[in-house]
């Protein structure tokens, strides 16, 4: 594998695929006139997914042009060398190993990186977490007063907090009678205060996941989560209770075991993960506790299942066939040659309410960049604003944009076709009536209104270029059975997978996200002129220096 990327701009098929997108005059009420077959030709089995792409804005010769782009640009390489954990991070100089977290037990042949046998570190600190996730779902996991958990709070922030929660919000039929999750991770103190708000001390088990047990708002959330149990446990008194009281109510999702220790939990009661699994690829290992405490093991093997079904199918597939690198492939027609900036998620599915927020850290941290993997500069645009909201109340906020904007906004539809709660309202099952809205929207997106079909309505001439619709919206479609673990980690590893092909395919390196240091830092310089230090608010620029002086002024 060559240490610099090939510059994507330079190979035959960026320049073929630049004519043809001038060629092409988009017309999906045409093409599928023309093609009757085009809908079953671009829809694609991914595990339990089905996945149409047939109201994007390609053409076979497009889509054909997109896979030897990939081929040009080396993608089967780099996805083997990420595979068998080569240090792909090159700022870092660390391997990229997520879908390792998902390998199944005894899976052949061993996967040894750098000398370690990584399937046995996996399942290891796996099997130490989904003993103490029965504990605590049995009850013989107990608080210092003997009462079983019954809320678990997990802090975390980043990757160990949107992963979590996402994927608990999304499995809530899953989640064991008489178990509850919450999650803080804002350094707002208002976000602690809420989450513990008429919480039982006696029952409540905390888990604080920070990889190297220094991030800033984790650390101090969990500061200050520890003193209210202090104060509501009233274990304020002797150094004994305290720990006692620590010992049993927090246990860390961490590497640095000597702050665990310092911090009162016992280093027994930690759970390990590796530098080579980035925090927003995270929710598969054990910063998946408070899920699998939540869920239980089995399902979460079935989640790690859904995830190491979509990898296999990345790796086994052929690129025309395959579902992650086209889609993939598609993000980069759209942002490199149709001009697009964002990109909309819109789950036809309540409880993947908090998935558009997920998918931002993933897309948006990870290829996020201006430099390509060996430092130089980018020769194309890179990343898109990935965002969206559940439907159908997207469809009275922002979907106006989608249809009649200026902006081209390509769009993923996602729905299943069981509901959790089959409901009637009369004789009308919901569901179904919901999922009509799901078909609509993508046809009336992809195929439009005309002003003559305005007109045959009667609507009165000076009315009618306000209710036309261009069409040629592109979208895709993806449709599961029901919403299981499983199905969950296969959308999970989809857009995983669709990140690393849109990385390589710009030469950037998708793993790292130096862009959250500097703010991390001057966040730290400036605390104490915040406290109040004059020398340290002289220090400041005007504009920051007049910002913190107002601040002050308004506390008293």
């Amino acid at each position: 594998m060559s240490s610099h990327p090939i510059d994507a701009t330079s190979t035959s098929a960026w320049q073929d695929l630049s004519a043809h997108e001038a060629e092409l005059h988009a017309d999906l009420r045409g093409w599928f006139a023309a093609d009757p077959a085009r809908a079953e030709r671009l829809s694609f089995p991914l595990a339990d997914l089905h996945v149409d792409l047939s109201k994007n804005l390609v053409t076979d010769e497009t889509l054909a042009l997109l896979v030897r782009l990939a081929d040009e640009v080396g993608l089967s390489d780099r996805l083997q060398a990420q595979l068998r954990g080569d240090h792909i991070n090159v700022t870092e100089d660390r391997a990229v190993l997520h879908t390792a977290l998902r390998r199944p037990a005894g899976a052949s042949p061993a996967l040894v990186v750098d000398g370690q046998d990584v399937d046995a570190d996996v399942q290891a600190e796996l099997t130490k977490m989904f003993a103490f996730a029965d504990r605590v779902r049995s009850g013989g996991w107990t608080g210092v007063t003997g009462e079983r958990v019954r809320t678990v709070v997990n802090i975390g922030i980043g990757g160990s907090d949107l992963g979590p929660v996402m994927a608990y919000e999304a499995l809530k039929p899953y989640v064991q009678d008489g178990l509850e999750v919450r999650f803080v991770s804002n350094i707002d103190p208002t976000d602690l205060a809420e989450k513990v708000k008429g919480l039982d001390p006696r029952t409540t088990l905390f888990i604080v996941a920070s990889k190297t047990f220094g991030t800033l708002e984790t650390l101090t959330n969990a500061r200050l989560a520890r003193d209210w149990l202090w104060r509501e446990l009233g274990t304020e008194d002797t150094d004994e209770a305290r720990n006692a009281a620590v010992a049993q109510h927090f246990v860390a999702v961490s590497t640095a075991l000597d702050k665990v220790a310092a911090f009162g939990i016992d280093p027994a009661n930690a759970f390990g993960f590796w530098d080579w699994v980035g925090g927003r690829y995270s929710v598969d290992s054990v910063i998946g506790t408070s899920l699998a405490i939540a869920i239980g093991p089995d399902a979460f093997r079935e989640f790690l299942a859904g995830f190491h079904a979509v990898d296999t199918h990345v790796a086994t597939t052929p690129f025309a066939q395959n579902v992650p690198v086209l889609m993939g492939l598609l993000n980069v027609w759209y942002v490199n040659f149709l001009g697009a900036h964002t990109h909309a998620v819109l789950p036809y599915a309540q409880y993947l309410h908090r998935f558009p927020a997920y998918l931002q850290q993933l897309t948006m941290e990870s290829n996020g960049k201006s430099v390509r993997w060996d430092g130089s500069p980018v020769t194309t645009q890179t990343g898109e604003v990935f965002w969206g909201e559940p439907g159908t109340n997207g469809q009275h906020a922002f979907y106006q944009l989608i249809h009649q904007g200026t902006r081209l906004i390509p769009s993923d539809f996602i729905a299943v076709a069981n509901p959790a709660h089959p409901l009637k309202d009369g004789e009308t099952d919901v569901h179904g009536l919901f999922l009509a809205n799901f078909f609509a929207q993508t046809k009336a997106l992809a195929f439009g209104k005309t002003a003559d079909e305005v007109r045959a309505e009667g609507t009165a001439e000076d009315i009618v270029p306000a209710r036309v619709f261009s069409g040629n919206r592109p979208t895709t479609s993806i449709l599961a059975p029901s919403l299981t673990p499983s199905v969950l980690g296969q959308l999970i590893a989809l857009y995983e997978h669709i990140t690393f092909v849109q990385g390589v395919v710009w030469g950037i390196d998708s793993f790292d996200q130096w862009g959250v240091e500097l703010g991390k830092k001057l966040a730290l310089e400036i605390a104490p002129a915040v406290e109040g230090d004059t020398s340290a608010l002289d220090a400041q620029d005007p504009s920051t220096k007049a910002l913190i002086a107002k601040y002050l002024e308004l506390r008293g």
